[in-house]
């Protein structure tokens, strides 16, 4: 993991007005952030992204991954998504951090001096919209984030539209990759606390994140070329050391916020049934990183509860059931904000080569990326566990199976990508939520937010229309058959 790197300035800059120390050239005005240096808005926007999905992987993808299950103020994981509660919502967090990442990309376009940040901002423009669009589907992008110089009631651009077209992730991707190949001044990248401003870096992550998307859409697109190309190429995020990602700390303000809530909050979040069969069918030694055991076991016992219970009907004797483990509260030095890593990648290029998308030795990609993702989580690799039931062509299972499995596992507190892996592959499998408010039906979007129904009505109109009436059982385009 990479070396902390404090931004509680930059949290003073943006929340805290006696905070300005250093910053005396700098206009602190909260109605101009035009006026913020890009390299303070590129720390702020990584970081603001970072920290808010981070929390909202572990209190709302979680459940909806089945990593686990909330005990109370549970609608959300009854598959009431229309009912956030402790998180659910995180529409606010993609459109704020889309519209400053707009304000850093027009500067670099704007002053030559600020020229180095157009190939990040970009990056992470295209990182920021597949998130989006991948959740709901449809939603405003193209007249969406020019704040006070564009519309107020953006219309909704179709999901294909945000993936393939110019100015879409696909392009912006590849107009990101050629920006910082041509770039040929001394002037630094600086607030770049993903690769200390290292733009080698943020092209490995630029082609991860193709790999990504490229494989996302492959059921809608040839893709084969291109992902080819790319493995060719050698330059993706290959080793921990060049993960896309930033630690938290064990003190405020950049400790992971589950470790600054109250004891209550963190407590309402325990092992799901679904992720305790699956690591104990692997023999997965991980569950005592992620999990603690039962309180009153003397031999570290685990135990999960099934998702989705009705709480008004259900006694729940919480010290019966696996909280989560002390790196997401007492020690969340140990932590990161994952955008990307090199283990999702290998299982990404796995899944490309499982399904003939690329000439590439499956299993060997496969094998790497579990070594890898063990390796991320501080957890030492058993020397059986290869040849055993996480084996690649294990009796039962799939080699595809094994793949997206071993990613889900991976992935837990990642944004909701363990989710949006399971609507694309139905793996791995998910248990039935005990007291479902979706007619038992595993949810395959969010739903567009309350607010966008009162602010964009005549649009929002027309979107939820086509998703037949904001369903969250309408899949999005790629998810289509």
């Amino acid at each position: 993991m990479k070396n902390i790197i404090y931004i509680s300035s930059i949290l003073c800059l943006f929340i805290l007005s006696s905070c300005t120390q250093d910053f005396e050239e700098i206009n602190t005005n909260p109605n101009s952030p035009n006026s913020v240096q890009p390299e303070l808005l590129l720390r702020q926007v990584i970081y603001d992204f970072g920290e808010q999905m981070s929390y909202e992987g572990f209190v709302a993808g979680d459940l909806l991954s089945q990593h686990r299950t909330a005990i109370d103020f549970n609608l959300f994981d009854r598959h009431a998504l229309k009912s956030p509660q402790l998180g659910g919502n995180p529409w606010p967090i993609f459109y704020t951090n889309l519209r400053d990442n707009e304000i850093l990309l027009n500067k670099s376009r704007t002053l030559e001096t600020f020229k180095v940040y157009e190939g990040p901002a970009l990056i992470l423009k295209a990182y920021m919209a597949a998130g989006l669009t991948d959740l709901f589907g449809d939603v405003p992008y193209s007249e969406a984030f020019n704040g006070v110089n564009g519309t107020v009631t953006p219309k909704y651009d179709l999901q294909e539209d945000i993936y393939m077209k110019d100015d879409g992730i696909l392009d912006n991707l590849n107009k990101g990759i050629a920006a910082i190949s041509a770039y040929n001044d001394v002037i630094p990248l600086e607030g770049d606390i993903l690769f200390n401003g290292n733009l080698d870096g943020w092209v490995k992550f630029a082609n991860s994140l193709k790999i990504k998307h490229l494989l996302r859409i492959s059921n809608k697109v040839d893709v084969s070329s291109e992902l080819q190309t790319i493995y060719n190429s050698d330059n993706y995020l290959k080793t921990n050391a060049e993960n896309a990602i930033f630690n938290f700390t064990n003190s405020n303000p950049n400790s992971f916020r589950l470790a600054q809530l109250r004891v209550g909050d963190f407590n309402n979040f325990v092992l799901s049934e679904t992720m305790e069969d699956i690591l104990f069918d692997l023999n997965d030694t991980r569950i005592a990183t992620f999990f603690r055991p039962l309180a009153n076991s003397t031999s570290a016992e685990f135990n999960g509860l099934i998702n989705g219970i009705d709480a008004s009907q259900t006694s729940i004797e919480l010290s019966n059931y696996s909280l989560s483990g002390t790196i997401f509260r007492e020690n969340t030095s140990t932590l990161d904000a994952n955008f990307l890593t090199a283990w999702e990648t290998y299982f990404n290029l796995a899944e490309a080569a499982e399904r003939g998308l690329i000439t590439a030795d499956a299993q060997m990609l496969y094998e790497t990326g579990v070594a890898l993702a063990f390796e991320y989580w501080n957890t030492a690799l058993p020397a059986n566990y290869l040849s055993g039931s996480a084996a690649y062509n294990a009796p039962g299972t799939s080699p595809i199976q094994q793949i997206v499995t071993q990613k889900w596992i991976a992935n837990i507190i990642n944004g909701y990508e363990g989710w949006v892996d399971y609507r694309r592959t139905d793996f791995p499998e998910f248990k039935p939520v005990a007291a479902s408010l979706n007619d038992g039906l595993i949810p395959v979007r969010l739903p567009y937010p309350a607010e966008e129904e009162a602010l964009n009505a005549e649009n929002y109109e027309e979107a939820a229309s086509a998703t037949n009436g904001n369903s969250i059982n309408s899949p999005v385009w790629w998810d289509e058959e």
